[in-house]
């Protein structure tokens, strides 16, 4: 049983953002980014409502941009996915969860210390140099299942 339907270009498109994303966090940053994608496309609320599978959460574009800035400025989103993410992007379609971002459906790099709260959505934690922040209590069910 997985945790959301994807096909074999699914996992190389969450691989390739989770590598452009957090490389440099190591294998559980990554997993913590995939977490979040795999978060975005099984929530049915909030800014999620309209995305139903990997690729349009991967290519949302909210307030004329794309959602992930590894997509707008290419960096290593744009290079073909290697083994190892696409190993860690099975496991996060398949059960993989964990604090911080076992129920987040954002996160950011501040530069600085996580805010309290990222567009009025809690902070749940930070992993090295990221920020988790789920939605609010009772504004989201479906991001819990």
């Amino acid at each position: 049983m997985t945790r959301v339907r994807h096909t074999s270009k699914d996992i190389d498109l969450i691989a390739r953002m989770m590598r452009a994303e957090a490389e440099g966090e190591g294998r559980l940053g990554m997993l913590m980014v995939g977490n979040v994608i795999v978060n975005r496309a099984v929530a049915d609320c909030l800014d999620f409502r309209e995305v139903r599978n990997i690729e349009e959460v991967i290519y949302q574009v909210q307030g004329g941009n794309f959602s992930f800035e590894a997509v707008q400025k290419g960096n290593l989103f744009y290079q073909p996915a290697r083994e190892v993410e696409r190993k860690l992007a099975r496991r996060v379609v398949q059960r993989w969860r964990q604090h911080p971002s076992k129920y987040a459906l954002w996160y950011f790099n501040p530069y600085a210390p996580c805010p309290p709260t990222w567009y009025g959505q809690p902070f749940t934690g930070q992993y090295k140099q990221h920020c988790y922040y789920e939605p609010i209590a009772d504004t989201c069910e479906s991001a819990y299942r």
